[in-house]
């Protein structure tokens, strides 16, 4: 949190805590979880004395928490609260409860409730966009100590689903005066919501590929453009527009109706929808659509900048609060049987905004590093015969190295290296030879 964003995400700034092994999830995460942070806990606790040699005198570090990243699933297992189809689904922990869709065994964050809808728990009145339930550490500890107390397992299970929340969260064991208080210190993930979440719900919609029950049908969907030639033409298009993207946005996306179910990347989602989609959407997606995505457009735009003055964050804000709302109208339109299209993506949206006035632009607490330094150790691995131990021994010779250039900074390769020949102009300028 001390370095710039243009800094924190290399190698050498990137420490590794450990690896939990695979291929299957633990049972118990908390167990691997506990090394780290009792290490951590002692710290903030006793200290961790540092020579300051620049000032001849021995300074006292003691971290502090300040938040805790992961994916959707990954994120329970830290902060102890329900996933995203339970009923307190909600990431943050904010008090909107969602509605239970008969016959299966979800629950879906509409904020307006169903025609003819009468669901014991659920049947509560609309929210209001403008006005979404608020959420609080206090919420938080008084659902906490009711869960707590449950004197039975049929009394736990009761109390869960009141609650939203499976158990104590073990950065709980943290000192209260070096950490920010918990649910706080779990904020929104960008990464994940805009280039995976929100792709996998409009494009399958869009495609007329999205689950449909008995009572409806896909050939209603005025919204349903996306298949036969349109889509084959549309995927040429986007092929094509890979010669006029700069160099510098990295893997351009390949054509989707080629390449889409086949491990279409984050990155490509992420130009494709935000970048190339106002053009290649444009006259295909019907006009009430098309506005309604491209507020989604202009909002992600705003989000994802490091520096976001405080008018760009509240039209931001505005336009992510509208297309949520609108989302409900135009596509779930207050049907019982289409309340598994609004998914938990569509109500997280709307905390994106007030999460940067808590935590700063989202972009610089996103889970880019750690899925790209995921991807440099996998890419490392040697051993396909024993991968997670080699795993472990990358995430440590990685450790290592990293400890090495601490104390010895000479032992560093200089950041921007000068081929050989050329001249330093200074102020970044460099003069190249012939």
């Amino acid at each position: 949190m001390d370095l710039s964003p243009g800094l924190w995400y290399k190698k050498k700034y990137v420490l590794i805590r450990g690896i939990i092994p695979g291929p299957h999830k633990p049972k118990i995460v908390d167990s691997y979880l506990f090394p780290g942070l009792h290490h951590v806990s002692a710290l903030q606790k006793e200290g961790l004395p540092i020579w300051n040699a620049s000032h001849n005198v021995m300074e006292i570090s003691r971290p502090f928490f300040t938040l805790g990243a992961a994916d959707g699933p990954g994120m329970t297992y830290l902060n102890g609260l329900v996933g995203h189809h339970r009923k307190n689904g909600c990431r943050i922990y904010c008090s909107a409860t969602g509605r239970y869709k008969p016959g299966m065994s979800h629950y879906y964050p509409a904020f307006y409730k169903p025609h003819n809808y009468d669901v014991k728990g659920c049947s509560h009145n609309d929210y209001s966009y403008e006005n979404p339930p608020s959420r609080s550490p206090e919420l938080y500890e008084k659902n906490l100590r009711y869960l707590m107390e449950s004197p039975n397992e049929r009394q736990y299970k009761k109390q869960r689903l009141e609650t939203g929340i499976c158990k104590p969260s073990i950065f709980l064991g943290l000192d209260p005066h070096h950490k920010v208080a918990i649910p706080l210190c779990f904020g929104s993930d960008i990464m994940h919501l805009e280039s995976l979440n929100i792709p996998d719900l409009l494009i399958p919609l869009w495609r007329g590929m999205f689950d449909c029950d008995k009572t409806d049908s896909q050939s209603t969907w005025p919204w349903a453009v996306l298949h036969g030639d349109v889509w084959e033409a549309h995927g040429r298009d986007v092929a094509a527009a890979t010669l006029y993207l700069p160099g510098s946005f990295d893997h351009p996306p390949h054509n989707p109706a080629e390449k889409i179910s086949s491990g279409y990347k984050a990155w490509e989602f992420l130009l494709y929808l935000y970048s190339l989609g106002p053009g290649v959407f444009y006259n295909i997606l019907p006009q009430t659509y098309y506005q309604h995505f491209c507020k989604l457009v202009f909002a992600v735009h705003i989000i994802n900048q490091h520096q976001i003055k405080t008018e760009d964050l509240q039209a931001a804000h505005q336009a992510l609060v509208e297309f949520a709302h609108e989302f409900e109208l135009l596509y779930y339109q207050r049907r019982t049987d289409r309340l598994h299209f609004v998914h938990q993506s569509i109500h997280a949206l709307t905390h994106l905004a007030l999460e940067v006035i808590r935590l700063g632009p989202l972009i610089c607490s996103s889970q880019w590093t750690m899925e790209r330094t995921i991807g440099n150790l996998v890419e490392e691995i040697q051993s396909h015969l024993h991968p997670y131990a080699n795993l472990s021994q990358c995430g440590l010779e990685r450790c290592q190295i990293n400890a090495l250039k601490a104390m010895f900074p000479d032992l560093e390769e200089p950041e921007n290296p000068i081929l050989r020949g050329a001249k330093d102009l200074g102020n970044s300028f460099v003069l190249l030879r012939a």
